[in-house]
């Protein structure tokens, strides 16, 4: 038997329209079929909490009935279940979001479940704590603590495609869980069957980036052309019983699978390829065959597994100190010049004004604005390269008056030279981090609740 998962967003931000195509895709098969979204990241997750915050109905995804409304009526009605880790902060509003999308739809019982129990930051301090390779900081303090959630595997949402649920809502889960939870229900693998489960994982870690395996983030002119990116189709993965799939796109769209895709996106993230760790198993990546099968139709076999980990990662999410930016533009013959003479000159005001333990960067945008401002890459670059020349300046410091005075010192450059200069825009703002921990399994309970109609049970 075959089981078919299509991936409608690999981000928060993602094009709202391609689900579209996708499901029209996904009802050509005359098998068990699924559609995910993946929107959050950690820093999304933390700027949703912060959102819940300001409002107790806010803190799911934004774009949640962006990316539903053209699809969810669809999908209700021919058994394509949905699962979505759009719930981020706030898994109930999104519950209650998706249930007024399905009225709309004309669908007035739609089995609708929330995974919850991620969400650890109340009872942080309770919990047994070690670090993640190379994290060096202790816990921050419980009043700084903006989000503390832990990885979630796939055992609750396949739980909750067993009690017949139609749409499956998370927070924080892994992301290839997404995909492993129906390919377990459908196909029946045991939780410890490890190279099953593993086959499952890695479907989900090659689509749950979007169109990032369909040439999106692979195009490269020149070396790595992709055609028609406008209209790039989402990916689609075929999954048998025995853990081989095919990973493909819906016929008539744009972008491309082939190997090279599919060999970049099976890299993405991954640190070691002989232990890739999620927290339904340890994934070995070494003996992957990948084989072009067909147009936009690449064959991948040959993942191993390991038991799953003892502990689950965790990423806390805290305020600390403030940062801020200022910019300011230069235009014209000699332009570059004359924006490096303002770097100098602000850099030579910031040290005689602001503590000596305040971090700063500067970018010439047009020049550096990726590589580190003082790198060699532009240092010799000549004038004439560009007439038009944005000076940026980031600092961050404990203190938000700090910050505050070195974006002035930006802004005095109006009329403390050099000659040119405009158009600046400021900004300061608390300072997000995160910090990654590893959590005991047995100390995390994921909770399922269900929804149909007006009546509701929990697990």
């Amino acid at each position: 038997m075959t089981v078919v998962v299509g991936c409608g967003a690999g981000f928060s931000g993602d094009r709202t329209d391609a689900a579209v195509p996708l499901v029209d895709a996904l009802l050509r098969y005359d098998a068990p079929r699924a559609l995910m979204f993946e929107t959050l990241g950690e820093r999304t997750l933390a700027a949703a909490q912060l959102a819940r915050l300001k409002d107790s109905d806010g803190g799911d995804e934004p774009l949640l009935e962006a990316f539903l409304s053209p699809v969810l009526g669809e999908c209700l009605r021919n058994d394509v279940a949905v699962l979505g880790n759009f719930g981020a902060a706030n898994p109930e509003a999104a519950r209650r979001r998706v249930a007024g999308l399905a009225l709309r739809a004309g669908i007035d019982d739609a089995c609708i479940a929330v995974i919850q129990g991620d969400d650890v930051r109340e009872q942080m301090y309770a919990l047994d704590w070690q670090p993640w390779e190379g994290e060096r900081r202790s816990l921050p303090e419980l009043k700084h603590v903006v989000a503390a959630n832990v990885y979630l595997g796939a055992d609750a949402l396949v739980d909750a495609l067993s009690q017949e649920a139609q749409v499956v809502i998370t927070g924080r889960v892994a992301d290839p869980a997404l995909a492993l939870a129906p390919l377990r229900h459908h196909h029946g693998w045991a939780y410890d069957d490890w190279d099953r489960i593993a086959a499952g994982t890695l479907a989900g870690h090659l689509i749950e980036c979007g169109a990032q395996v369909t040439g999106g983030y692979f195009a490269d002119p020149g070396f790595k052309d992709v055609h028609d990116m406008a209209n790039l189709g989402y990916p689609i993965v075929e999954v048998e019983r025995d853990g081989s799939l095919i990973v493909t796109k819906p016929l008539g769209t744009g972008g491309l699978v082939t190997e090279q895709t599919v060999k970049e996106q099976l890299l993405y993230e991954i640190h070691d390829p002989s232990a890739y760790v999620t927290p339904d198993v340890v994934l070995d990546l070494t003996s992957v065959e990948i084989r072009q099968v067909g147009r936009d139709r690449v064959s991948v076999k040959g993942v191993r597994g390991k038991p799953a980990p003892e502990r689950l990662k965790t990423t806390i999410s805290f305020l600390e100190g403030y940062q801020g930016e200022a910019e300011i533009s230069y235009a014209g013959p000699n332009a570059l010049a004359r924006a490096k003479l303002a770097r100098d000159t602000l850099r030579q005001r910031l040290a005689s004004r602001c503590p000596a333990d305040m971090k700063s960067r500067f970018d010439l945008i047009g020049v550096s604005s990726v590589f580190d401002g003082d790198s060699s890459v532009w240092r010799d670059i000549s004038d004439g390269l560009s007439e038009d020349i944005r000076l940026r300046l980031a600092v961050e410091h404990a203190q938000r008056a700090v910050v505050e005075l070195a974006t002035q010192e930006l802004l005095a450059l109006y009329c403390c030279g050099p000659a040119g200069g405009g158009g600046v825009r400021r900004h300061h703002t608390r300072r997000l981090k995160t910090a990654s921990y590893l959590v005991r399994r047995d100390q995390i309970k994921p909770r399922v609740s269900i929804c149909q109609g007006r009546s509701a049970r929990e697990q």
